[in-house]
């Protein structure tokens, strides 16, 4: 690449389903401009999900997470002065054109420290938090037909006179994580994409979390009715969500996964006939992986926030509260995508 060649920022630090659902326009930018150097800047743990992705040139960390946890004097110095390397090292970027996919405060300083000459965002009355708008000077209201955020985020390529998309979901194949998974699978009996149905209690926030007596009986009716071998996947602080649901399963069929971290849940979902959760990354995750999803919505919307992609069900709670999503629903769901 030559060492005049364009270069674009892409601001979109976390969380794990939204990178995800913006992975295309990685992808777009890559296929519309080949040239360009590009750079995504994000938090640790979603980092991990974009090295080695062929779209990009680099990918930087912006560890705001870690930086909020400082709670000592000398963790709170490191983290300063994290802040301050990143700052050095965003500017020496000598960035084009920064992308904030964000829409926050946080993103937009971020974007500010690019100090790129075109700072794209979404317009303010779009933005989740308003005054990250300030930071940019290409104002994006997406237009009615882009419902789901993945094409709400592929507007933001307009100012820059791109319109031809590329739906790519490129995630990473680790090949001891890939071993791993099938062990275990092996171990247990089970086989890849027969009637393999795996479901994930967590979420982000509570109010998105399905009960997991809703779940357990979903898992019971899985096992006993359809013939399906149900695996409960978990991450961090879901542990005994799992169990929950496991032991409320009280049936052959259902199985606590392993530990999993982001290359082995990656090789899981890769291996799944379905994968029913709540809004949350894992679901999207697999969507990302064309693994059939039936995701469960109650504060979000699922035409929004849906598993992307053909192939998938969304169902939306009748009044908002995923208590009342009843397991018969999804059950019928889970059994037509397998069908």
């Amino acid at each position: 690449m030559a060492a005049d060649a364009p270069r674009i920022a892409l601001i979109k630090l976390s969380s794990l389903g939204d990178v995800i659902h913006a992975l295309p326009v990685a992808a777009t930018l890559r296929a519309a401009r080949p040239g360009v150097r590009l750079t995504w800047i994000a938090e640790r743990r979603e980092a991990t999900l974009l090295r080695g992705h062929p779209a990009l040139d680099e990918v930087i960390v912006a560890d705001t997470r870690g930086w909020r946890r400082a709670r000592t004097l000398p963790a709170l110095r490191a983290a300063v002065a994290d802040a301050r390397a990143l700052r050095r090292r965003l500017a020496a970027l000598r960035v084009d054109v920064a992308l904030d996919l964000q829409g926050l405060v946080k993103s937009g300083l971020l974007v500010a420290a690019c100090r790129a000459p075109v700072r794209i965002g979404f317009d303010r009355r779009v933005s989740r938090e308003p005054l990250g708008a300030v930071f940019t000077n290409r104002h994006v209201l997406p237009p009615p037909t882009a419902r789901h955020v993945v094409e709400q985020y592929l507007a933001l390529l307009a100012p820059l006179g791109i319109a031809e998309r590329r739906l790519e979901f490129r995630l990473p194949v680790v090949a001891a994580a890939e071993a791993g998974i099938d062990n275990w699978l092996a171990a247990h009996g089970l086989k890849p994409q027969r009637r393999l149905v795996v479901l994930n209690p967590g979420a982000g926030r509570a109010d998105k979390r399905w009960p997991v007596s809703h779940f357990a009986t979903l898992a019971r009716a899985l096992a006993q009715e359809a013939g399906a071998d149900v695996v409960v996947a978990w991450g961090p602080g879901e542990e005994s969500a799992a169990l929950g649901i496991v032991d409320g399963a009280a049936t052959a069929g259902v199985l606590l996964a392993p530990p999993t971290d982001l290359a082995a849940l990656i090789a899981l979902l890769r291996r799944a006939s379905v994968m029913v959760a709540a809004d949350t990354g894992p679901l999207h995750l697999a969507a990302a992986l064309g693994t059939p999803c039936v995701g469960l919505y109650g504060p979000t919307s699922p035409e929004r926030n849906g598993p992307y992609g053909a192939g998938h069900r969304g169902l939306a709670s009748p009044d908002g509260r995923m208590a009342s999503l009843v397991p018969a629903s999804a059950l019928s769901a889970v059994s037509e995508v397998m069908a």
